[in-house]
Order: C-alpha cells, then sequence, then structure tokens
C-alpha cells in the first residue's frame, strides 16, 4: 500500500491547510495517510551558531525519516506576509543543514489556502520554485481561496474548484 504524508505548513491547532492537506489525501483510495504537525518537532530558532552549538538536531532526523519512506507528498502552505510561516521555514533550514535534497524526489503536490481571495498564492509560487532546489518533484500546485467560503463540513463548496483540485489529485496520485 502507497503512503502519501500529509503537512499543513502552520502550527495552528486549528490548520486549515492541515485540513485542506488531509482532505486531498483522503481523495485517494488505497493509500495510508500519514498526517505529519510541525507542533511534533519542536526546534530552536535556526542560525549557524546555533548549530554549532547544538549540533543537528534528532526532529530533523525524524522529519527526513517520514519523508524517505513515504511514496508522495501532499503540503499545504500556510502564509504568513507573503512567505513561510516561521516554523516551516525553521523546520527546512534546519533539515536541508543535514540533507539538502529534502524531498528526495518524492512526487508532491503543493496546495495552499487562506481566509482570504488569494488564497496563500503567493508562498504556494514560491514553494513551486524553491522545493525543487531541494529535490522535490512537483507534480501539481492548487491554491483555495477564502477558506471559509469554499471549504465547509469537510467538503468543497464550490464545483469548479472541486473539479479543479480532484483533477490535480488524480495526476498526483498516477505519479506515486
Amino acid at each position: 500500500m502507497k503512503k502519501i504524508l500529509t503537512l499543513g505548513a502552520s502550527t495552528s491547532k486549528n490548520s486549515i491547510n492541515k485540513q485542506l492537506a488531509y482532505w486531498a489525501a483522503n481523495q485517494i483510495e488505497n493509500v495510508q495517510i500519514q498526517l505529519l504537525d510541525l507542533n511534533e518537532f519542536d526546534l530552536p530558532l535556526y542560525s549557524v551558531d546555533n548549530e554549532k552549538r547544538l549540533g543537528e538536531q534528532e526532529a530533523c532526523q525524524i522529519f527526513l525519516d517520514k519523508i524517505r519512506t513515504s511514496d508522495g507528498i501532499i503540503i499545504s502552505m500556510a502564509e504568513h506576509n507573503g512567505s513561510y510561516t516561521a516554523a516551516f521555514k525553521n523546520i527546512l533550514d534546519w533539515t536541508t543543514r543535514i540533507e539538502k535534497n529534502l524531498w528526495h524526489g518524492k512526487p508532491m503536490l503543493i496546495l495552499a489556502t487562506s481566509p482570504g481571495a488569494r488564497g496563500a498564492y503567493t508562498v504556494l509560487k514560491s514553494a513551486a520554485l524553491s522545493f525543487p532546489h531541494f529535490g522535490a518533484n512537483v507534480i501539481e500546485t492548487f491554491s483555495l481561496p477564502s477558506f471559509y467560503e469554499n471549504f465547509k463540513d469537510d467538503k468543497i463548496l464550490d464545483e469548479g474548484l472541486k473539479r479543479d483540485l480532484l483533477s490535480k489529485i488524480e495526476k498526483f496520485k498516477d505519479s506515486i
């Protein structure tokens, strides 16, 4: 059975990005879904000085192992001021010091959502451009605008958006 790793790139307990990533993974039949929570990876703020003082962080090795053992990754990017959340950027910085090929060529579906009309589009595009430098095989991207108007009761309400995302999930599924 194929294993899909899902991650909402936020530390919010009620992360809308975690909800979207998990929903997308659940649209694929006969897979094992592993939902990662950034709160499980408690790391000091990355700096060269902290790296020298503290060394390699065990949490990053666990994160890497989870990526290595997956067959595909669905990540939904939360956006803080047009960029990655601090927690996501921090784990990215620490982990790529251990292994620059962080994503190991795994097929990846990158999603993003926000309460606003742009649906975290800026961070989505940033991730789609930068992740291949860290070994990502980006299959598709999708932004869900206005989360609270378009996602209720664990479903996407707008049929056009839903069709679009389902077609991208299908391409992702075919790649794993």
